[in-house]
């Protein structure tokens, strides 16, 4: 993913919702969110040329997603993925926190990334640019893209805004979420940040869609965890046009896994 935002513990009825746009080159090999073939009880996409995932989700209460950081470096071809991380939190037992502390063994040998972990139980937050950094999540609404988490851009502070007026109406309709999601207005020059791509494609990357031939927002995704032990995963796919390419929509009960060993 390269645009989260989530509120946890702060709507009415879902102990969890995240709201994410994965941005990604047309080119590269992607499974739609589906269950895995190798692990039935996770849904969710899969990178075909790693296979990994952006974001996932497993039956019992667990899910993981991840956003890479920007910055002006070469990436090591020999790095491990990053979306392995998701992978491997979404099919293991352990603990949010205990994973995390795994991962701090060898977070630097990754490209830079955002990484969001919710066991049942906590929820954390890894960073390993430029250090490796570990925390719970507080309760509230938050936001993250290729920077650290809340980290204030143009497009994460309108999707906050979007999420915060959701959570406050109380509303189950996923329809303000979308809209949010799919906004193609770029930022105003002045309000654009400075990660040191260039002001052509700060421009491009500064919506929440991303529309061009090569590289842009390949899905949305919107997953609601309710209190009342129900869980949503709903994935809007589109083609290199921004046009809506096909969709994945899972409803199944779920039951938390609470500390798991």
């Amino acid at each position: 993913m390269c645009l989260i935002a989530l509120a946890y513990r702060a709507h009415p009825d879902f102990e969890l919702v995240i709201a994410a746009n994965r941005d990604e080159y047309h080119a590269r090999p992607t499974a739609p969110a589906a269950a895995w073939v190798d692990a039935p009880e996770v849904f969710g996409g899969r990178d075909l040329s790693q296979g990994g995932s952006w974001l996932a989700l497993a039956q019992g209460g667990r899910l993981a997603c991840v956003t890479n950081v920007r910055r002006m470096a070469i990436p090591d071809p020999a790095a491990p993925s990053r979306g392995g991380l998701v992978a491997n939190f979404i099919r293991s037992r352990q603990t949010a926190r205990a994973f995390a502390e795994e991962v701090g063994d060898r977070a630097m040998a990754f490209a830079g990334f955002n990484l969001l972990l919710w066991d049942g139980a906590d929820l954390c937050y890894l960073n390993n640019h430029p250090r490796f950094v570990s925390r719970e999540v507080p309760p509230g609404v938050h936001v993250v893209s290729n920077a650290d988490l809340d980290t204030s851009w143009p497009k994460t502070e309108k999707l906050r805004r979007a999420m915060a007026a959701w959570v406050a109406s109380g509303e189950a309709d996923e329809t303000p979420l979308l809209a949010a999601l799919m906004d193609r207005a770029p930022a105003p020059d002045a309000d654009l940040p400075d990660t040191g791509v260039g002001l052509e494609l700060e421009r491009l990357l500064s919506p929440a869609f991303i529309v061009s031939p090569q590289y842009g927002t390949r899905c949305t995704t919107v997953v609601t965890l309710g209190r009342d032990g129900s869980a949503r995963f709903t994935e809007w796919r589109f083609d290199p046009s921004g046009e809506l390419s096909g969709r994945s929509d899972l409803r199944w009960p779920f039951e938390t896994e609470g500390n798991p060993s």
